[in-house]
């Protein structure tokens, strides 16, 4: 079969000389020998571009593209455009992945015949430079052979995570080619490209399995960045799901309570970005912001029909349901707080809200 099979895993690199021997190392190890790493140097300012021509120098299956900086939604695309495996999976360069991955997902995807298969991962927050906490994120095992079983039983797979990113999952590229699945040229463009690959997918095999270790360092992703239309995403992304489900025709109960639940837990992150120690706005603007984002129809659409999981999400929506803009921001703030001087902790409430 190791004959047979071969896999293109789509690697964009931009900055990441840290980690990215570490990458493309565990890669390199895996079980399933027949593939090709097709390295996408995104005009990487640093020694990345240098180390990935160092690595397709030993290694024939290594291939590298050295582009202008684009962003890694057009650096995957330029793969795409060139991978010759029979399936598609994505890696981030920063990200390590365990020995037996590709193996088994090709196992399961030729078992059930599967255009897309998913599996479990890990998030690795490091606080420090030796430290870090690991979080599960696993689904059961399911196979769907058709695609309105798939479509009414999404919502599960929605609640554990498994549908927003392209790195736990292994791709048929007959499917996206058919398809002309890309990703879009847009901020946070893992979501929407996502979307459009389930939008008609019928046969899908979900493993309780992980594999995919996503790294997440404290000062890069949890305290460095405001984000100035991280409202204006978030009420995109509703948008698309609201959409997505429209076209599926499912509208039940429990899919419409994932949907209003996902959306009310994003808006208390859009709160909390509005304390962020880099936000540029003054106190009055924060606060005329807060009252902007409250007006929204969805909000009240969410708490109407959310069911938070626990007791910390409950309180947290109280401020939220009682519109009081002073308690709003002074609850942003203990966030702010919890994420800036204890990641770890934030790490652990965040997974389990």
């Amino acid at each position: 079969m190791e004959q047979e099979i071969k896999i293109s895993i789509i690697m964009p690199v931009y900055k990441v000389e840290r980690f990215l021997r570490r990458a493309i190392e565990s890669v390199q190890a895996q079980t399933l020998r027949n593939f090709e790493l097709l390295l996408v140097d995104d005009g990487s300012p640093d020694r990345s571009g240098t180390i990935c021509d160092e690595y397709a120098s030993r290694d024939s299956r290594i291939h590298v593209i050295h582009e202008k900086n684009k962003g890694a939604a057009m650096a995957r695309n330029a793969a795409m455009d060139i991978a010759t495996g029979e399936y598609i999976c994505f890696m981030d360069a920063d990200d390590w992945v365990e020995p037996t991955m590709l193996e088994d997902m090709v196992h399961l995807a030729k078992r059930d015949q599967a255009s897309l298969v998913i599996t479990g991962f890990y998030i690795d927050t490091w606080y420090s430079d030796s430290r870090y906490v690991t979080t599960d994120f696993i689904c059961e095992d399911m196979v769907f052979h058709r695609r309105e079983d798939f479509r009414r039983n999404a919502y599960r797979l929605f609640d554990k995570n498994m549908l927003y990113s392209p790195w736990n999952k292994l791709f048929s590229a007959q499917y996206l080619k058919e398809r002309n699945l890309r990703f879009p040229d847009t901020f946070w463009d893992d979501f929407p490209f996502v979307l459009s690959v389930i939008r008609d997918i019928e046969r899908v095999t979900v493993s309780s399995r992980q594999y995919y270790h996503f790294i997440r360092m404290r000062e890069e992703s949890e305290t460095a960045l405001w984000r100035p239309n991280m409202y204006e995403k978030r009420e995109e992304e509703h948008q698309w799901m609201m959409e997505l489900y429209s076209y599926w025709k499912i509208a039940d109960e429990k899919s419409q309570e994932m949907i209003a639940r996902r959306y009310i837990e994003r808006f208390i992150g859009c709160l909390e970005n509005l304390t962020n120690p880099k936000c540029t706005l003054s106190l009055k603007d924060k606060r005329q912001e807060v009252r902007r984002m409250l007006a929204s129809p969805h909000v009240s659409w969410s708490l109407r029909l959310a069911r938070p999981r626990s007791a910390m999400m409950r309180c947290m929506l109280v401020p939220v349901r009682m519109k009081n803009v002073s308690l709003i921001l002074l609850e942003a703030r203990i966030i702010t707080f919890v994420k800036t001087r204890n990641s770890r902790l934030f790490a652990k409430l965040k997974a389990g809200r």
